[in-house]
């Protein structure tokens, strides 16, 4: 693919995502005085559930795929549980990690591939609908890490993946409602041109279709460490930071 002086790689897209996380997840940890840098972190997650509906368009093997998420979702989950639990907590039910959020999108999104495979269009139309509902309530009752608005922000980028203005304005639409009415968290009084409203931190997220946008296909890295690297990298960093807090490390 013809690069460009203005696009992002897949590569620099998954860098990009996991310094923002971590930053996140330093707050969360070792560095709950700076607030900012869970700001930023709310622009991790869209960049995340990207490119999983990215990955799924482009791998030639779901099974491995899935198998991989699947995989590094159990090797993550006592580290995340921990972090979650403020290190006291293994086994921690109420809050599973963000992998097990693409796992249950991923699988939306071949079942409803299956069903456009029939070539009916009012059927699709209607599971679609349907098991968009279905993703939802699976990731709000399994308690995934964004609950079921974490399986709809991948989706989303599933239903609207064309590179045209109104996918981009659709995908700009739907993230402002899941960011505002499905997730809100929490606001900040700001005062501008003498009017006083709340802003919530979730609008953050938007942000994250900048590079999202600047995004057209180029991988960047054909390593498989390099692919390996950012699977190991979610379990590890929370590791990291789970262990400096145990240790009384606070910024």
């Amino acid at each position: 693919m013809k690069e460009s002086r203005f696009d992002i790689s897949s590569a620099g897209l998954h860098i990009l995502g996991m310094v923002l996380m971590l930053m996140d997840h330093t707050w969360a940890t070792i560095a709950t005085d700076y607030a900012w840098l869970t700001w930023a972190g709310r622009i991790a997650f869209p960049i995340f559930a990207f490119l999983t509906a990215e990955g799924y368009f482009r791998t030639k093997n779901f099974k491995g795929y899935l198998g991989r998420m699947f995989l590094f979702a159990l090797l993550s989950e006592i580290p995340f549980n921990l972090m979650m639990s403020g290190g006291s907590r293994a086994f921690y039910p109420l809050h599973q990690n963000v992998l097990f959020t693409f796992i249950i999108a991923l699988l939306i999104m071949r079942c409803i591939d299956k069903i456009r495979d029939k070539g009916k269009i009012a059927l699709t139309m209607f599971f679609s609908g349907a098991l968009l509902l279905v993703g939802w309530l699976l990731g709000s009752f399994l308690f995934v890490d964004y609950y079921g608005a974490g399986v709809v922000t991948v989706l989303i980028f599933y239903f609207f993946h064309e590179r045209k203005w109104w996918s981009f304005l659709l995908q700009a639409i739907c993230l402002y409602y899941v960011n505002t009415e499905m997730l809100g968290g929490l606001t900040v009084p700001v005062e501008l041109f003498g009017q006083s409203f709340e802003f919530h931190q979730q609008l953050m997220a938007l942000l994250a279709l900048i590079p999202i946008w600047l995004y057209r296909g180029r991988k960047g890295s054909e390593s498989i460490l390099f692919r390996f690297a950012c699977y190991f990298f979610y379990p590890a960093h929370i590791l990291l930071l789970v262990a400096l807090m145990l240790l009384g490390v606070h910024f």
